[in-house]
This record gives structure tokens, C-alpha cells and sequence, in this order.
């Protein structure tokens, strides 16, 4: 019956009355023999009984009925999206609680909607634009826009947020976001062109990182304007937890089309120009330059060599050997990061490891690092060679105690001796490691390894909890070692080093050991074991056992 409406039905309803009251009749009139008199004398009960119920279902549904049809084609019409449009007035006649019934069901709806959009459109915090909702409103500006006409794309970033995000909880940081937010908007305001038009959209793409694209300049000195604008305004203190707190901001500038026509590559040469302000003293507005585009090709290319370099196993490592100065014996040797690169030139550590970092190949070049040290240790170690090998952590790998657990697991599927093995941890990095990650170092002690501390002099060093790790050597700094044989002065610090580092129960190494004078008076004050150019250039592996074998440190009798 889809597609019947209820007056339909009911005119069905009196023709079926109708047809039976002929049958009856028919069957009462005609004893058996039906002809068409008979029929004409039924057909007259029938009539009369369909046109009385048609009459009666005409008084009390036709009204009701054509209601309801209405409200039946409201239903409709909302089921594809309509819930302005008004209520059929013959619903609220005739059937009042139904009409009561849809209209609190569409408001509802709407509301509904209405909050799904806002959630799906705006951020909760600050009730800006997300990051969604700014790209698409930022595109579609874009794309009619004249190709010439001149257009800014900042992006801001909260300069110490975190620190009160940390210190005073998220509730207090999502009040300080919104603060914030509501400045931008004042600087959007104050920078808007004048009658309305092409207004400034601002966005809050994450966390606190916010973005402002003004669709119109007339001249490119008013994108540092609105820099200058958008700095001093977040540099105001604000008024939060009963206190002041003063934040700040990095803002990267991107003109167009200088620096591009698209959302995409604006947004890219903004953020790497806020980057550039960030990593510049933060609290600064910078440019996107010809510079930084070159900067931003080189760090691509290099993402990209290393990444090729891990497939064709471009990378390898030397060996420095380690000499201890009261006889001369090699105690060790530390492994360094070599990579041979395609244009034949080998490559320090120094030129890639910080991209390696940024990108997470360095977790990749960990695995390849733990596989090599594994293997080069079970080599030694079948061979008699006893001098233990030493590699330095990343900051990277410091973060997760699985690096160290995996290590652990290498050496042992291996059979390397962990008693060969030396890790290297930066001073810095040692101050800060989790609980877990000194746990897992503590297991590879356990197991024979020795535990050094890196670039000690460089950081800040909490002397209880240097203390309390579980670590063998402390090795200087090459900066504490540089003046020792000129400088009385340098030799008085590098002593005094030296005498903090046995009272605490360690060995005292010093690398960057350029001179055999440097080395003499290294032994002078005490230092146990020196490592350097003066005692040997790193080295291939083959070359190191040689040398090894050989016996023969270059030091001064």
C-alpha cells in the first residue's frame, strides 16, 4: 500500500463496504439464479451503504487524515535535510500534539546539528576556526582570488606555554588559549581592511600553535605590522590563577605570491619561518626568505640520502682507542658513525645526525648501530681481542628504555660478551632519563657492561643523582682539555674535575687529547685514561686490531 494516503484508504474502505453489502444482497434476493434485475436490485443497497460509510469517513477522518498526509510529507521533506521550513498549519488544527510533537523534534535536531558542526568546524577551547575548517575557508578564498593580489600567512607559536600547561594544569592552559584567542581576534580586528571586507581568518591548528591569514595587503610592510601587532599582544602579561603569567610568541610571515599561491605552500613557508624564529631566540616575527627555502630543499634532500643510505647500507663505523695513561695499556676503543656517501666523500656524524633526529631515522640507524656493535663484539670477543667497544646514545634512543633492551636481547642472540661493551650517555641527557631507562642500563651493567658519562662538563650535573647511577667513567669534555698545557687556570679546573670524579667512586677519561703535552699533564693530575688525535685517528676495524696488536700508544715517556 506505499505511496496510499489515508483519504485514499478510506474511500477504499467504503467501495469494499459497498461491494459486500452487494454480494449479500445479491445472494438474499436472487435465490440462486442471477440475472440483471436482480443485480440492479442489489446494486442499490450497495450504493446507498458505500456513499453512507464514505459520508461518515468523509466527517469524522477526511480532515484528520489530509493532517496527517501533511505531516507526512514534513516527515519527508526533514528526512532530506529540512528542518526550517514551518509546521502544515492543518497539523497544529487537527492534531495539535503531533504538530507539538515535530516541532520539538526538529528543534532538537537543529540544536543537535548545530553542535556537531561546531565540533566538527570550531575548536571547543577558543572557539576559533580548526584546522579543518581554516583550510577550507583559506582555499576557497584563495581560489578567486586576482593573481596578484597580495595576501599574508602568519603562524604563531606560543613561546613557554608548556611550562604553564605543566605547572599549573590544562584547565588553567585552556583558559590562558582562549586568552589568547581572544587577542589574536583584537589584532585581526585592528588590522582588517577598512568596510568589512576580505576580514583576516584566524585558526588554531594544535595545541599552541595558532594561524592568521589576511586576504588582503596593500603593501608588504603590513604583514610585519600585523607581526609586530600580534607579538606585542600576546608578550601583555595575563591575568590567570589569581597571578600574572607572561608567555610569549614566534610568528613566521608568508606573502603571497611571493612565496607561493597556494594554502599549502604558504602554510609551509610559515611554518618553517616560525621555526626559523623559534630556533632564532623565540619572542620575534621572521620572513620566509630565499634562505630558508634553500635550508628546507637541503634538510628534504638529506631526508632522503639517509634514507637510501639505510637501504644500501651506506653507513659504518671507525674505532678511537682509548689509552690509559699509568701504563699505557688500551682499555678501549670508542665506535663512531661514519657515512661513505655516494659522492665518495665520508661524512661525520656532525653533518646528519641532528636530521636523522628530527626525522626518526635515528631509530633506524639505532637498529642498524645495535646489529653492528652485536656482531663486532661476538667478533672480538671469539678472537682474545679484550678491549671493550664504546657507543654513545641519542637523545632519541635515551627516551625509550626498549633501545637499551633490545640491545640487551642483540648481544645475547649473538653471543657477544657484555663485559666489551661501553655505553656513552651525554651529561645532559643522564640528568633527565626516566626511571625505566635507568633500569634497563642498570641490567646491561648487571650483565658485565660499563656505563660512562659523556661531555661531562657541558651540562648541568645534579651531583647526588650522578651519585646514585648506575655508571664506571666519567669522560671530560674536550672543552675543559683544550688550554690544560697553556693555561694554569685550566690545568686548576680539569684537576679539580678530576678530584670530583674519583671522590664519587668513577674513572676519569679525557677525550680530544690533540698533544702529547696535553696528555702529560693530564697524567700529572690524575686522569686515568685519554682518547684523542694525539694517541690515533679513528680507524677502520681492521686497522684498530692492528694497531691494538702492535701495542704502541703515541705518549710521551
Amino acid at each position: 500500500m506505499e505511496g496510499f494516503s489515508l483519504k485514499s484508504r478510506a474511500i477504499a474502505f467504503a467501495m469494499c463496504a459497498g461491494a459486500m453489502v452487494f454480494i449479500l444482497a445479491l445472494v438474499a434476493t436472487t435465490g440462486g439464479r442471477i440475472d440483471a434485475s436482480s443485480a440492479g436490485r442489489a446494486l442499490i443497497p450497495a450504493i446507498i451503504c458505500a456513499a453512507m460509510c464514505w459520508a461518515y469517513a468523509e466527517r469524522s477522518i477526511a480532515t484528520t487524515a489530509g493532517a496527517i498526509d501533511a505531516a507526512i510529507a514534513r516527515l519527508a521533506k526533514a528526512a532530506n535535510g529540512d528542518l526550517e521550513s514551518p509546521i502544515p498549519p492543518e497539523v497544529g488544527a487537527c492534531v495539535p500534539p503531533l504538530a507539538g510533537a515535530m516541532e520539538g523534534l526538529f528543534r532538537q535536531l537543529h540544536t543537535h546539528l548545530e553542535n556537531v558542526q561546531r565540533l566538527a568546524m570550531f575548536d571547543p577551547v577558543t572557539g576559533l576556526a580548526n584546522r579543518t575548517n581554516f583550510r577550507r575557508s583559506a582555499e576557497r578564498t584563495l581560489s578567486i582570488m586576482p593573481t596578484d593580489q597580495m595576501a599574508a600567512m602568519l603562524f604563531i607559536d606560543l613561546d613557554r606555554f608548556k611550562t604553564v600547561n605543566d605547572t599549573m594544569g590544562h584547565a588553567t592552559g585552556d583558559q590562558l588559549l582562549a586568552m589568547v584567542a581572544n587577542r589574536l581576534r583584537a589584532v585581526g580586528e585592528r588590522f582588517a581592511p577598512a568596510g568589512g571586507a576580505n576580514p583576516p581568518m584566524i585558526g588554531r591548528l594544535a595545541g599552541d600553535e595558532f594561524t592568521m591569514f589576511f586576504p588582503r595587503l596593500e603593501r608588504p610592510g603590513d604583514a610585519e605590522r600585523i607581526g609586530r601587532g600580534i607579538l606585542y599582544a600576546i608578550s601583555e602579561p595575563f591575568g590567570l590563577a589569581d597571578q600574572e603569567i607572561a608567555i610569549g610568541a614566534s610568528v613566521g610571515i608568508a606573502l603571497r605570491p611571493e612565496h607561493g599561491t597556494t594554502l599549502t605552500d604558504l602554510m609551509r613557508s610559515a611554518d618553517a619561518a616560525m621555526y626559523h624564529a623559534k630556533g632564532s631566540g623565540r619572542g620575534r616575527a621572521e620572513h620566509f626568505t630565499d634562505a630558508l627555502a634553500a635550508e628546507i630543499a637541503e634538510r628534504a634532500q638529506l631526508e632522503a640520502d639517509l634514507r637510501d643510505a639505510l637501504d644500501r647500507s651506506e653507513f659504518a663505523l671507525v674505532f678511537q682507542p682509548q689509552v690509559a695513561l699509568s701504563d699505557r695499556r688500551i682499555v678501549a676503543a670508542e665506535a663512531l658513525l661514519r657515512w661513505r656517501h655516494p659522492s665518495g666523500e665520508l661524512r661525520l656524524p656532525g653533518s646528519f645526525i641532528a636530521r636523522a633526529e628530527e626525522t626518526g631515522l635515528i631509530v633506524e640507524i639505532g637498529e642498524w648501530v645495535i646489529a653492528t656493535i652485536a656482531a663486532t663484539i661476538q667478533r672480538w670477543g671469539a678472537m682474545g681481542v679484550e678491549q671493550r667497544l664504546a657507543i654513545n646514545i641519542s637523545p632519541r634512543q635515551l627516551d625509550h628504555a626498549m633501545f637499551f633492551r633490545r640491545l640487551r636481547e642483540a648481544m645475547v642472540a649473538a653471543g657477544a660478551p657484555a663485559r666489551l661493551l661501553e655505553l656513552e650517555i651525554t651529561e645532559t641527557l643522564a640528568m633527565h632519563c626516566s626511571d625505566d631507562v635507568i633500569d634497563a642500563i642498570a641490567a646491561l651493567r648487571t650483565d658485565g657492561a660499563t656505563i660512562a658519562i659523556d661531555d661531562f662538563g657541558t651540562g648541568y650535573s645534579n651531583l647526588s643523582r650522578l651519585r646514585d647511577l648506575p655508571i664506571d667513567r666519567v669522560k671530560l669534555d674536550r672543552s675543559l682539555i683544550a688550554g690544560v698545557a697553556e693555561s694554569r687556570e685550566a690545568r686548576t679546573i680539569v684537576q679539580a674535575v678530576v678530584g670530583l670524579v674519583h671522590g664519587l667512586g668513577f674513572e676519569a677519561v679525557a677525550e680530544g687529547i690533540e698533544s702529547d703535552a696535553q696528555a702529560e699533564v693530564l697524567r700529572v693530575v690524575g686522569c686515568d685514561v685519554v682518547q684523542g688525535y694525539a694517541i690515533a685517528a679513528p680507524m677502520a676495524e681492521d686497522a684498530f686490531l692492528a694497531w691494538a696488536r702492535a701495542d704502541r700508544p703515541r705518549l710521551t715517556a
